[in-house]
């Protein structure tokens, strides 16, 4: 297979989809069809995917209706780490980038998660739909329903799933941010919980949660008042792997609707707030590339200099990357 035909591949590859299953699809017309084996696509086939399968594609009209609410994230947790990578975590985290700085202080149940912060996301995404259709003024309680929150994060409604979801609550409640982080031009140095507080407000027969309200703090409600927020694929959701979850973050924050974004290695290690060596985390950049598992963009690493570059997935961020290849960049 020649350059041309590997770079059509990586152009053209599906979200999720993986270069071996890409070339199978693209270039499958010029396997000989004496070989009816196809053993390496077969077993690029069978691989894990990088994305979880939607849970809820066929909804009905109401939990359509729930789903408009498009996915929103502040703008300054998608920039530093405030969340961790690894279940567990019980580390103190301390972070310095240009004159920000973070610390993160675990609870007793452990340092909140990358997928703890589904529950953030759903609260400004609740907000930013109030705001954006004129609704009641907005506040920093939000209530809504457990089923709800689990259908529009992609989870199952399990017995199991409420029980994580409240697991989920106590952590983000438990953990403590020290930082300066700007919101609404204000830059200050405070401490807060993740949230300030959550109770159970409605509970079915089973004693399984219903009705959740949920208190943000002020840092956090500052910048859906401003409007820091940007809006996500649901393809996040799918995201099974944390650490792509986060780089997703970072992507979208930086390229943006840009053709493309580049970064050094090790500014991307420092953003994503890994805990893993450096040489750990290289090989989970070239992963996720070669997994094109990333919503909305395509990731480039140039291994002789550690360079990751994302490109947009629509026409301009090709045009962007084709044009890199041919060395007119």
């Amino acid at each position: 297979m020649n350059q041309t035909q590997r770079e059509y591949i990586r152009l053209h590859a599906k979200p999720g989809e993986s270069y071996k299953q890409a070339s199978a699809r693209l270039l499958g017309f010029q396997t000989s069809s004496a070989n009816k084996t196809h053993k390496p696509e077969q077993s690029a086939a069978n691989k894990r995917s990088a994305l979880a399968p939607e849970r809820h594609a066929q909804c009905d009209f109401f939990i359509a209706d729930i789903l408009d609410a498009s996915p929103k994230d502040d703008t300054a947790s998608m920039e530093h780490p405030l969340f961790a990578l690894r279940a567990g975590n019980h580390k103190v985290r301390s972070y310095q980038h240009g004159d920000v700085t973070l610390v993160v202080k675990p609870g007793h149940d452990g340092c909140a998660t990358i997928h703890d912060k589904d529950i953030w996301i759903y609260c400004i995404s609740q907000l930013m739909e109030s705001i954006n259709r004129g609704k009641d003024p907005i506040s920093r309680v939000v209530r809504f329903t457990a089923y709800d929150f689990l259908v529009s994060t992609n989870r199952d409604t399990s017995g199991r799933a409420y029980q994580r979801m409240g697991d989920a609550l106590a952590r983000l409640s438990g953990t403590r941010i020290e930082t300066n982080i700007e919101t609404k031009g204000k830059r200050e140095r405070r401490g807060f919980g993740l949230i300030d507080s959550w109770s159970v407000i409605e509970r079915d027969l089973d004693n399984r949660m219903v009705a959740v309200e949920v208190t943000l703090p002020e840092w956090l409600y500052r910048s859906v008042e401003s409007k820091h927020v940007l809006t996500l694929s649901r393809d996040y959701f799918r995201l099974r792997k944390p650490l792509n979850r986060r780089i997703y973050e970072l992507a979208r924050k930086h390229c943006g609707a840009q053709s493309k974004w580049s970064v050094s290695l090790p500014t991307l290690h420092l953003k994503s707030g890994s805990q893993d060596k450096r040489f750990k985390f290289r090989a989970a950049v070239k992963e996720l590339a070669e997994e094109n598992a990333l919503p909305e963009y395509r990731v480039s690493f140039n291994s002789e200099n550690d360079l990751v570059t994302f490109y947009s997935r629509k026409s301009k961020g090709g045009q962007a990357q084709l044009k890199d290849l041919l060395g007119d960049g």
